[in-house]
């Protein structure tokens, strides 16, 4: 027997009641539809955060502004005197320049933290290492790595002795020796000459001239365990200055050198200075 046709009325009404179950089930898959506006605006997209700043991993709160274009090197005292008998490098603490800078500058290299490399590469820090070869020893890597992220490497003497009233023989071989090496271990030819303690004499002048030293470096300020010491004027960071970042590895309870570096790079930001290469200055 052959089926009867549904009514067209019938028919319609199932059509339209279809569409409407669809409608209702596509719209209850909105999620902001089923949570209501106010819970959505509540749901946080999940993922992995985001990596700090490199400023924030080292403890600053704000990148360091970035060194003025370095002005145009003048020619040293010691190049321009070339061919007299004795031209006495320049021994300076401070650098006269209007550019808002500082100098970062570290001694002997006895704390080998490959960390500190890190935050050197990150933070772009234009430091100075002033080396001592019976310091490094044969385990001048940790060096090598600074070299290769920007940092400078320089005269410390070869075996740190205090130079003052040591004979013209004695102080040249610590000062033209250390040179040598410095060019045999890293191919650089150091210009920069930093006296162990900070004390030297006429003969030690004479002995960095004939070792093409261009300036002896000493450092108006250190920073210590807990604070910054000035050698002389007035307390207080000035553009130019020449700083010196101590590190002591007998205390093993005392701050690092990272942790050093941080306090002097926070004072530094607190005066609106930055660090620049001394190198371009000198």
């Amino acid at each position: 027997m052959r089926p009867r046709p549904w009514p067209r009325r019938t028919a319609a009404a199932l059509l339209a009641a279809v569409l409407l179950l669809l409608a209702g089930c596509a719209s209850s898959v909105d999620p902001i539809e089923r949570l209501g506006r106010k819970a959505a605006q509540r749901v946080r997209p999940t993922g992995p955060a985001a990596p700090p700043q490199p400023y924030r991993r080292w403890g600053l709160t704000a990148p360091l502004p970035a060194a003025p274009r370095p002005p145009s090197r003048p020619v040293s005292r010691a190049a321009a005197a070339a061919g007299r008998a004795f031209a006495p490098p320049p021994v300076v603490d401070h650098v006269d320049t209007p550019d808002r800078v500082v100098f970062l500058t570290y001694d002997d290299g006895a704390e080998r933290d490959p960390r500190f490399v890190d935050m050197v590469r990150e933070l772009r820090l234009p430091v100075s290492m002033f080396l001592t070869d019976s310091v490094i020893g044969p385990e001048y890597g940790h060096f090598a790595r600074l070299l290769s992220v920007g940092a400078a490497l320089e005269n410390h003497t070869l075996e740190h002795p205090a130079l003052r009233g040591l004979p013209y023989a004695g102080q040249r071989a610590e000062i033209c020796g250390q040179r040598d090496k410095l060019h045999a271990r890293f191919g650089v030819r150091p210009r920069l000459f930093r006296p162990p303690y900070g004390v030297y004499d006429t003969t030690t002048l004479r002995a960095a001239a004939d070792c093409q030293v261009s300036a002896v470096v000493l450092w108006r300020a250190s920073m210590t365990e807990t604070r910054l010491r000035f050698t002389r004027g007035r307390p207080a960071l000035r553009p130019g200055d020449i700083l010196l970042v101590t590190s002591d590895d007998d205390d093993l309870d005392g701050p690092t050198l990272r942790e050093r570096t941080t306090r002097l790079l926070r004072d530094i930001e607190a005066e609106g200075l930055t660090v620049g290469r001394l190198q371009d200055y000198l």
